[in-house]
């Protein structure tokens, strides 16, 4: 968690001395739930300013919130903590922000006060007009510089009513270096597709000096540095990302990456502490369709729903397939929705919604205004790490729904299914509105979900079911359901997907999928296989190697394909039901190590298999080394060895498949199968 820094300036003669400490005197991220120790509102709006959960100025959750209500017209002002300016003429204020723009063009600005608040001098001021979110860095000089008790503000100058809500977060107040180059985050997310990766850094000019050039450095662990040197035209307080023409192959895993600045200008800058960053990169193993998810905010006593309600059933009818939806009604304003649920409420709190109409795409939101084509597709072309298919089932008044999911990630995360109805008509209100699509009417197991642990292509299953009596469900036969998986902390959206419907079929996936090479065979050879699921009659399977379809309704339980030595290939099987349904995706994959060697050449013996706490290797000639990988192709372990005997300890391995690749000191190379069963 970041902390606010407050820096006496009794120090400020070390600053000076040692560059490699530019001055912060003042930063605040409002991580915590309630108002910062020595922060405070003056003016009017008292009551309009409070920490939110959110993070829609660009910075982690928490963030300041001013809401328009109670609607007041003047100045209200977000007051910092005192900083002592002794011997300061200038500095840099910068924060980040976002609005939620109403109507008409609103101001916001930076002020300071060294007399307590009574005369407060404005150093920047800016209108907004249209709803977006900005970075702001200012650097500021008013009459209170050098003083020893100078107070920050950021003001808003207007009628509030003009406003939805404004957000503010990453406060931060320093002095200029000369030449001060920061790395203010990597460009990678912390999941991508594995494959050929190309890294980047942003950066931040934080000096007074128009930066023209960076040497700079990224280093996967375990891998050789990539060096690159840039031309750019960067000038003090700008910004640029800078992305490394060397990219790097990456297989399925978790991967420490390091970033540095070396060079600015050709030399090195004056502040050093900010030069470096790391961050750890998960590489999924596959991948999903990504179908975007929609959260709707009305009511059917707000009339500027009508456009909204309007605009999103025709994005609808032209998108059809291609997302999933939920629409909450809530109790306001007036009297409110009268099919307005508690767990919509939640739903509401969670997002810190407080005016309708407002949409969500997958967890970003999107304003008071309908999903814009442009910004849907953008969302679609997203990759998604994990799977999901569903299905239910109404039996009179009751649904029963199956969920399956699996990813290709590892992450906590959070399952939602709601149970939504196509078209009410009975929840009229008062904007004249005679019909509601996507209508929530209940969440299962409740409004929190269900909290999973995702492990890379462990499948999990859920079943609900649900006594729909006390809803506000018009017709049992016009229902459909919204599955999504998503991190709820960050509310990013892993992926959704609506339930088939209506069906006793539900699509289960295939079991015990394997990807081996064929020692065997006289060419290099791979073979997939698995088992028809227990509980499903599929007509026929899809195999894909390496994302690309091979095999189309095949009724065969194996696959096999030619390799290439030292490629890595997954496998995926998808078990294809009646009415065009498809289960998730089940997936392997391993990294092709064939030897054209003959195994019998040079004979390895390895048992006991299935083994339980210890796998023993004998061979003719020494053995140099055994890499043991998962069914997944990752790396679990290498032993190194000189002898003619090893022992492996399985102590550490869970249970299930993996690979023993045996290297021998006369070039012959084998792979085998062991089961490990505790």
């Amino acid at each position: 968690m970041k902390k606010t820094l407050l820096f006496a300036f009794a120090m400020l003669f070390a600053t000076a001395m040692m560059a490699q400490n530019r001055a912060v005197l003042l930063q605040e991220s409002f991580d915590d739930t309630s108002m910062p120790a020595g922060w405070s509102v003056a003016g009017f709006g008292l009551g309009n300013w409070s920490v939110s959960p959110t993070n829609n100025a660009g910075g982690a959750a928490n963030e300041m919130h001013l809401t328009w209500s109670p609607q007041f017209n003047g100045l209200s002002r977000l007051v910092s903590p005192a900083v002592d300016l002794t011997g300061i003429n200038s500095l840099v204020f910068s924060f980040k922000h976002a609005l939620d723009n109403y109507t008409g063009n609103n101001i916001i600005g930076i002020a300071t006060t060294s007399d307590g608040g009574t005369t407060w001098n404005e150093a920047w001021s800016q209108g907004y007009g249209a709803s977006n979110s900005w970075t702001v860095s200012q650097e500021i000089s008013t009459p209170d510089m050098g003083q020893a008790n100078v107070q920050f503000c950021i003001f808003f100058n207007g009628n509030s009513y003009n406003i939805n809500d404004w957000y503010f977060d990453d406060i931060m107040v320093f002095t200029l270096e000369n030449l001060d180059l920061a790395i203010t985050s990597p460009t990678l997310p912390d999941f991508i597709g594995s494959g050929e990766t190309a890294f980047g850094i942003n950066v931040f000019n934080f000096g007074a000096t128009t930066v023209t050039s960076v040497e700079a450095t990224y280093e996967v662990e375990g891998m050789e540095p990539i060096i690159e040197t840039f031309e750019v035209e960067i000038p003090s307080l700008g910004s640029e990302t800078l992305i490394f023409p060397t990219t790097t192959l990456l297989s399925p895993g978790t991967y420490n990456v390091a970033y540095s600045i070396n060079l600015v200008n050709g030399q090195e800058d004056d502040v050093l502490d900010n030069n470096t960053a790391e961050k750890a990169v998960f590489a999924a193993i596959g991948t999903a369709e990504r179908i975007p998810m929609i959260e709707h905010f009305s009511s059917s006593t707000c009339g500027p729903c009508v456009s909204v309600n309007t605009a999103m059933l025709n994005f609808c009818n032209n998108n059809p397939g291609r997302f999933t939806y939920t629409k909450y009604q809530m109790n306001w304003p007036g009297n409110g929705d009268p099919y307005y649920t508690a767990e919509g409420g939640t739903r509401r709190d969670y997002y810190g919604v407080n005016a309708v109409p407002q949409c969500f795409l997958d967890g970003e939101d999107q304003g008071y205004a309908a999903v814009q084509q442009t910004v849907f597709d953008q969302h679609a072309e997203r990759t998604a790490f994990v799977d999901i298919r569903g299905s239910f089932v109404v039996e009179g008044n009751t649904i029963n729904i199956k969920a399956d999911i699996i990813p290709f990630i590892d992450a906590d995360a959070r399952v939602f299914v709601s149970v939504n109805e196509k078209e009410t008509h009975n929840n009229v209100g008062g904007n004249g509105e005679t019909s509601f699509h996507h209508v929530f009417m209940k969440m299962l197991p409740d409004a929190q979900g269900t909290t999973v642990n995702l492990v890379t292509c462990e499948p999990q299953h859920f079943e609900f079911t649900q006594d729909m009596s006390g809803t506000h469900v018009e017709e049992m036969s016009d229902l459909e359901v919204s599955i999504w998986v998503q991190n709820y902390d960050s509310k990013e959206m892993f992926n959704s997907r609506f339930a088939y419907e209506y069906t006793e079929e539900h699509p289960y996936a295939v079991e015990n999928l394997t990807l081996i090479q064929d020692e065997e065979a006289e060419e290099n050879t791979m073979v997939a296989s698995w088992d028809a699921p227990t509980m499903g009659n599929p007509n026929g399977y899809n195999v894909y190697v390496n994302n690309e379809l091979v095999a189309e309704n095949i009724s065969d339980l194996s696959y096999t394909f030619p390799g290439e030595l030292g490629a890595f290939y997954t496998v995926a099987v998808v078990a294809l039901y009646g009415d065009d349904k498809t289960s998730i995706k089940m997936l392997a994959g391993m990294e092709n190590t064939w030897s054209v060697e003959e195994v019998a050449a040079s004979v390895c013996k390895v048992y006991p298999n299935p083994a339980n706490s210890q796998v023993r290797i004998e061979a003719e000639n020494d053995i140099e080394s055994v890499m043991v990988y998962n069914m997944l192709g990752a790396l679990v372990e290498t032993v190194n060895a000189d002898s003619k005997t090893v022992n492996v300890n399985l102590n550490q391995y869970s249970n299930g498949v993996y690979f023993f690749n045996i290297r021998q000191s006369n070039g012959v190379v084998t792979n085998q199968r062991v089961v490990v069963s505790h």
